[in-house]
């Protein structure tokens, strides 16, 4: 692993990767079944000793690690409720371990950067606020490439497996499906059903998850069907198949959790191992 590799901890048997489906970030408040499954699910697994978390609202060009040892909050949206714009997560930051991960790409043949100033965005800070309330794992965030591909993301989980057997936890936080302008147009229900183009995406990739056919995950744009209508860009899909790859080779996924919100935010958890 490189000059850096004597930050991470002793050898203990991998941790199980895991990808969430973060929603909106009224999450946090919203009584919902993928609220009540997240804030169970941090006291269902083994404690991780730090978190790496790939975001769907972290978009660079190439592979990119946050560095910065307290980070700051980002609100990246608008139009929600007052008080989500005070929520506060002081979890460390973990510069160690963005030094660590960054040798890992590289020796793999990636472009990766450490970013100093930038701060965990709610695709880390709503699901982890729910697991894991008390904020006290350091996180390092890694962005997503939106033209990289699936299969650009499986490899970089795979160049990161390495640091599951150090008691980090990997995470893909995104959305099973993101048609949010149906939300907009028509003003859909918090609790509505999902329409068939919803349900039949959710279920394929359900499949193809507990197959371990990491193959058709790759090619998830052409075979999955709706996968356009579920995904107009690819970005919240992305973090599933890095938590995929990031597992190891042969790795098959078990489904926590499935609710949908608003009829097309299907709220589907995955852990892989």
């Amino acid at each position: 692993m490189g000059r850096h590799e004597t930050c991470l901890a002793d050898l203990m048997a991998p941790l199980p990767t895991l990808f969430l489906s973060h929603g909106a970030p009224n999450l946090l408040f919203q009584k919902s079944p993928a609220r009540d499954f997240l804030q169970k699910l941090g006291q269902e697994i083994e404690r991780p000793r730090a978190i790496l978390v790939a975001s769907a609202h972290f978009e660079m060009p190439n592979p990119a690690f946050t560095a910065a040892p307290h980070p700051e909050m980002i609100y990246d949206f608008t139009g929600f409720e007052d008080e989500l714009y005070q929520v506060k997560y002081p979890a460390l930051g973990a510069p160690g371990l963005a030094a660590v991960a960054a040798d890992l790409l590289a020796d793999a043949g990636f472009e990766p950067q450490e970013v100093l100033g930038r701060g965990f965005d709610h695709g880390a800070w709503v699901p982890l606020m729910l697991m894991y309330p008390d904020a006290d794992i350091p996180i390092v965030e890694l962005s997503v490439q939106r033209e990289g591909g699936a299969g650009h993301h499986i490899m970089v989980g795979r160049a990161l497996a390495p640091l599951r057997e150090h008691g980090i936890l990997i995470v893909g936080s995104g959305s099973l499906t993101h048609g949010v302008d149906a939300i907009t147009k028509s003003k859909l229900a918090l609790g509505g059903p999902a329409p068939d183009w919803v349900s039949t995406f959710a279920e394929w990739v359900h499949e193809k998850a507990e197959a371990g056919a990491i193959d058709e995950i790759a090619d998830w744009w052409g075979l999955a069907p709706n996968a356009k209508r579920n995904h107009p860009t690819p970005e919240h899909f992305l973090p599933l198949p890095l938590a995929m790859g990031a597992a190891g080779e042969g790795a098959k996924g078990r489904r926590l959790h499935h609710s949908v919100q608003y009829g097309v935010l299907a709220m589907d958890a995955y852990l892989f191992e």
